[in-house]
Order: C-alpha cells, then structure tokens, then sequence
C-alpha cells in the first residue's frame, strides 16, 4: 500500500460565527481541498468557559461546529494564513498525517 503526507487542519467554532457557507465555498471552489468534514458538536466550551449545549431549554442553536480539512502540506499552510485573519486565535489546530493512495 502506498501512502502519502498531509497535513489535517481543525478549525473550532460555534454555529453563530461558523461562517460556514463562506468558509465551506473556500475551501471546496476556492481551494479545491482534497477532503473537508463538518462536525456539529453537542457540547462544548472553549477560553470563555461558556458552555454551549443542545439541551431542550436552549433553544439559540449555537453549538460548537468543527470543520476539518486534509491537504499537502503547502496547501494547508496558505489556506490557514488566510484563514488567520479572520478565525480567532487558539481556534485551529494542525497536525501531519499519511493517508492511503492507489498503487
């Protein structure tokens, strides 16, 4: 089996500054990434310590959101230069990675 180096890249958000659209249209028409998934959390807090959770009561829907994306690792650096003006620090992580190719 061959295989080949990446880079995964996670960024984590709430759905209110998701940004999702934007963010989604960049990375699959812009960037042309070789994989993306979405991940809707049902709890979660970050630095504010603010918990956000899908509970009967609370009905605002702001969960947190991840949205995570696989590339070369070139690729992955650009994109999150960009992505680091407007995604707020301590929000993405990266980290390398090997992933299965076709002989």
């Amino acid at each position: 089996m061959k295989s080949e180096d990446v880079v995964i890249a996670r960024i984590y958000l709430t759905e209110e500054k998701a940004h999702l659209k934007n963010l989604l249209a960049r990375l699959h028409d812009w960037e042309k990434v070789r994989g993306v998934t979405v991940f809707r959390g049902i709890s979660g807090f970050g630095k504010s310590g603010v918990m956000h959770s899908s509970t009967l009561l609370d009905m605002s829907l702001n969960l947190p959101v991840i949205v995570e994306f696989f590339d070369t690792a070139e690729k992955v650096d650009a994109i999150l230069e960009h992505l680091n003006t407007f995604i707020e620090p301590g929000h993405i992580v990266s980290w390398p990675a090997r992933i299965n190719v076709k002989d």
